[in-house]
């Protein structure tokens, strides 16, 4: 079975750019997509979902923000979308999808961003800490559970071109990578790292500025993360840094599980 997760960055935009071809040619079994950023009023006059997939489209309720979606080429049975929460109750960033495919559960999951302003980086550590205390249970499921999308921290400096310069830069703060090193630590495994190791840098996501694309200076902060009845079934995973980044400035990570 192949998954993707996918920050698209507006998927009206990469819809212009050509994504269709990528869900043929990548033929993945299920796509968490994130940063939607669309109502399903706004898409293109005539374009519609790819064949043979059932879909759940779940935007924020501020137009052109945020939103998630999760697409399956089998049985989909939709559990819910947001978490448990007092920050934002009914999830209306649209950054949460909770979806059944046969026995593997898929948390499709866009975690905020704190570089705009002070305030964002104190509601994305909160909203951190209910993420961690709300997937426990799923830990402990026999059943396969995948935890994928764009969680906005790089981890370690192996996922980061410039880790001295970046120490005081929301998505690389200590307290966000210590978050991160707990998070692993209840048991769930960073399916990336794992597969290729310690002292592999390869980036998800590059800046739009500095000519980073071309210098390759970016962040790895897209992940499939994995309870261990999922980390069992692990065949490969890659980041298509090579014609994804002409959909977004995220490029597609694949992974593949012998399900």
């Amino acid at each position: 079975m192949r998954l993707v997760s996918w920050n698209v960055n507006g998927l009206r935009a990469a819809i212009r750019k050509g994504i269709d071809g990528y869900f043929e040619s990548i033929d993945a079994d299920i796509w968490m997509l994130q940063e939607t950023r669309v109502l399903e009023e706004q898409f293109p006059r005539g374009w519609n979902w790819p064949e043979g997939y059932s879909v759940h489209l779940h935007p924020a309720q501020k137009k052109g923000y945020s939103g998630v979606a999760t697409l399956s080429r089998g049985d989909m049975e939709l559990i819910r979308t947001g978490k448990e929460s007092k920050l934002d109750p009914d999830d209306s960033e649209g950054r949460i999808i909770v979806s059944k495919h046969g026995e593997l559960t898929c948390i499709n999951t866009y975690l905020p961003s704190g570089s705009n302003k002070e305030e964002r980086q104190l509601f994305k550590e909160s909203w951190m800490d209910e993420w961690r205390q709300w997937l426990q249970p799923f830990l402990s499921l026999k059943t396969p559970v995948i935890v994928c999308g764009d969680l906005n921290i790089a981890h370690t400096e192996d996922d980061i071109w410039n880790a001295k310069g970046n120490k005081k830069s929301s998505g690389f703060l200590p307290q966000e990578r210590q978050w991160f090193s707990d998070l692993l630590n209840d048991g769930w495994s960073d399916v990336f790292r794992e597969h290729v190791g310690e002292g592999h840098k390869e980036y998800s996501w590059w800046s739009n500025r500095g000519q980073a694309r071309v210098k390759n200076r970016g962040w790895r902060i897209d992940y499939f993360l994995a309870n261990p009845a999922a980390a069992k079934l692990v065949k490969d995973i890659s980041i298509i840094r090579q014609g994804g980044l002409d959909i977004s400035d995220h490029a597609p990570v694949v992974l593949d599980i012998d399900l």
